[in-house]
């Protein structure tokens, strides 16, 4: 049976699914977009989600397309239509279809996009494992906080590190992580410190970071939120990254280098088993 894709007020068929060939998404990258897990057939954190997203909206002065509650319908109905208990639901929205001008149009009613992926995101066997990280060049633009659907370059270093038999990219601008290609990076010192970047427009405000944070507090660990370098990060005793689909994900080598033991740590283990336990107790009926 065909997936069910929601646009612009209707629920339809994917290969039914059309959007304009002037929505300025698709000539300029000009939205924004979410991703919101889904356990046991519940929206996790989205209230979070919907809180960024209002967020970036905000800073490109774009219009929201529904209010909180139309839009969380939207995602529970799609998760419903399409039988989904694990998984996600990816929303989009752009400022809308006008004739082709760079400056802002008026009066243009905002595009809104969401449909449904099927994902284990419980079981992952490379949580069991572990993934392998180069890094490369951050080319991207200034604002990293705004989760704008222009991807190119971080699809470059999926690319970049695909083609070099790795899993992902860190990307390093000034000799610094900032963070990995579609994800929060951290390490943790052998003296048992969690670092991470700093908030600010160098990297997103990830919904995961945030969670996972307040549970490394809560465990009594070390947190320190600076920006870290490669050389740290290779010495480190543990490195890992978070997101909305990987959780907490382990990474065990960086630019060919063993992390630690070249195994996932007891730190990194444990965060996602308190994120895991956190997530399915608050989606609880």
């Amino acid at each position: 049976m065909s997936r069910i894709v929601y646009v612009n007020g209707e629920y339809l068929p994917e290969e039914e699914a059309k959007i304009s060939v002037f929505d300025r998404g698709f000539l300029f990258a000009d939205g924004v977009y979410e991703v919101t897990s889904v356990l046991q057939g519940r929206l996790v954190d989205n209230a979070g989600h919907l809180a960024r997203l209002h967020r970036s909206l905000s800073e490109l002065e774009m219009d929201a397309p529904a209010s909180d509650a139309g839009i969380e319908a939207i995602q529970n109905s799609l998760i419903e239509r399409n039988g989904v208990q694990e998984g996600l639901v990816y929303l989009q929205v752009t400022r809308g279809a006008a004739d082709r001008d760079f400056a802002y149009p008026e009066g243009v009613r905002p595009s809104l996009v969401m449909f449904t992926q099927v994902k284990n995101l419980l079981q992952s066997p490379q949580a069991e494992r572990g993934i392998s990280v180069i890094t490369t060049r951050d080319i991207r633009w200034k604002r990293r906080d705004i989760k704008t659907v222009g991807l190119l370059a971080p699809s470059m270093a999926k690319m970049i590190a695909k083609r070099a038999g790795a899993d992902d990219a860190w990307l390093v601008e000034y000799g610094q992580v900032t963070e990995g290609s579609s994800n929060n990076a951290y390490i943790v010192t052998r003296n048992g410190t969690l670092v991470t970047r700093q908030l600010g427009n160098e990297i997103l405000a990830g919904i995961t970071r945030k969670a996972v944070l307040e549970l490394a507090r809560t465990s009594d660990l070390k947190i320190e939120e600076r920006a870290f370098t490669v050389q740290e990060a290779t010495d480190a005793a543990e490195a890992f990254i978070t997101s909305a689909t990987t959780f907490v994900m382990p990474v065990v080598s960086i630019d060919g280098q063993p992390v630690g033991d070249g195994r996932p740590g007891p730190v990194t283990r444990r965060l996602r088993e308190l994120y895991i336990r956190t997530a399915l107790q608050e989606i609880e009926p």
